[in-house]
């Protein structure tokens, strides 16, 4: 599973909500609070750039499906709708669902005919859906 923007900073409230009992003060709840706070960053990085990263992606993929179509079969093509319409990260989530499911079967198809040409593709592709998608952590402290 992987979770969403919402069900992070949600966590992140539960996490905090609630003073902790006494014997978990200290170093323990240090931690807790400097956890919570990277997750929160790291999610003001996701909103700031995840709908951008998704519709990239997203046509991206449906791209080389419907480029693959031609030779693989017509169950590629159209995988995933039109370009987006509904720009909540959920709807975006849920439709690179779908088109990343049909690029596995796709890149298992190529694999199984031996086109390699097209398996280099989708492995760049992957690298390119892997780099749109990078989340910066922030450096660690000297000392």
């Amino acid at each position: 599973m992987t979770p969403t923007v919402p069900e992070l900073l949600l966590g992140n409230m539960l996490c905090l909500a609630d003073p902790p009992p006494q014997e978990s003060l200290g170093d323990f709840f240090a931690s807790r609070v400097g956890i919570t706070g990277m997750i929160s960053m790291l999610c003001a990085q996701e909103a700031e750039r995840g709908i951008e990263a998704r519709v990239w992606e997203n046509h991206a993929v449906r791209e080389v499906l419907t480029t693959a179509s031609l030779r693989y079969g017509a169950d590629f093509a159209g995988v995933g709708g039109e370009d987006e319409g509904d720009l909540t990260l959920t709807s975006l989530d849920a439709e690179n669902a779908a088109l990343r499911r049909a690029l596995t079967t796709l890149h298992i198809a190529a694999e199984d005919a031996g086109d390699r040409a097209l398996h280099h593709e989708i492995l760049r592709l992957y690298i390119q859906m892997a780099d749109a998608r990078r989340l910066d952590m922030p450096a660690a402290p000297a000392g």
